[in-house]
């Protein structure tokens, strides 16, 4: 099953899409008397693809603008840094890393404000009088459903919602300037998300291909086998001593192949297209202004 937040009438509309992405069913006519938005229905529906029936026609979602999925979570979007071996490695040799680790004990967990968050298409900000490097990474990203403190590996996959993607967007100097990743992160616009969330029935979280088009140049391209801190081991981690909360958002990481990793570096500049895409999730697609 396959949800979106999509403009219907000037207004955020949470829906259920087709797997084909041609056709949608407004939530209020799945489930009647439903006026919330995405992390409103992680909450009132935890099991989705059981809970949860179209029927008859869909809709067309012809020229229908599809909106960032989660475009108010409740908190801070997690984000987990230096988690594929060769973009550790790759990050490692750029220059802009000062911990030199391949794999730190612990996964590496920063995070980004909901203002930072955009959809599908919209623009993302150069932020010229801040920064002059800013770089992309495709992120393979949970979606949280039933929360819990203490969350055991065994445990952690019955505790996930669904899936989507995000591009942290990244100004590179800040991030190296200020010793932490936070600056460097939180700037406007640089959190793109969508274009839905696939429930986990739909894919295999440990086996999806990954792929980053700059400009039409294959930039990103590899397995979400690849990662470090497996799912079960991130969501152990954070909940450790911390709750999760349905609707909180965990970006796992992105791959080699960002800009930094180049020699000289590929740094974004206006105009440029982001064409991110997962395996069994769609493409997400956002120009640099």
């Amino acid at each position: 099953m396959r949800f979106a937040t999509i403009e219907l009438n000037g207004a955020p509309t949470v829906a259920i899409v087709s797997r084909d992405g041609k056709q949608y069913w407004p939530m209020d006519e799945v489930l009647p008397g439903f006026k919330g938005d995405m992390v409103d229905l992680i909450r009132a529906v935890p099991n989705p693809q059981a809970q949860l029936k179209t029927s008859g026609e869909g809709k067309s979602l012809d020229g229908i603008r599809i909106l960032a999925p989660i475009r108010n979570p409740r908190r801070n979007v997690f984000l987990v840094g230096k988690n594929y071996h060769e973009h550790a490695k790759e990050f490692n040799q750029s220059g802009f890393d000062g911990s030199k680790e391949d794999a730190p004990p612990l996964p590496s967990i920063f995070t980004k404000p909901g203002s930072t968050i955009v959809g599908p298409n919209d623009p993302v900000f150069s932020h010229p009088q801040a920064t002059k490097e800013v770089d992309y990474e495709n992120e393979f990203t949970v979606i949280i459903g039933q929360g819990g403190r203490g969350i055991s590996k065994a445990d952690a996959y019955s505790h996930v919602w669904g899936y989507t993607i995000v591009n942290d967007v990244t100004a590179r100097d800040l991030q190296k300037q200020a010793r932490q990743w936070f600056l460097g992160k939180a700037l406007d616009a640089f959190l793109p998300m969508g274009p839905v969330i696939v429930t986990p029935d739909e894919i295999d979280p440990e086996n999806l291909q990954l792929k980053t088009w700059i400009n039409g140049e294959l930039r990103q391209n590899a397995n979400t086998g690849d990662l470090i801190f497996d799912i079960p081991t991130i969501i152990e981690v954070l909940s450790a001593g911390m709750a999760l909360e349905a609707g909180d958002i965990i970006a796992t990481g992105t791959a080699a192949g960002v800009g930094i990793g180049f020699k000289p570096p590929k740094f974004l500049k206006p105009g440029d297209e982001m064409k991110l895409e997962i395996e069994g999730i769609g493409t997400l697609f956002n120009r640099m202004v």
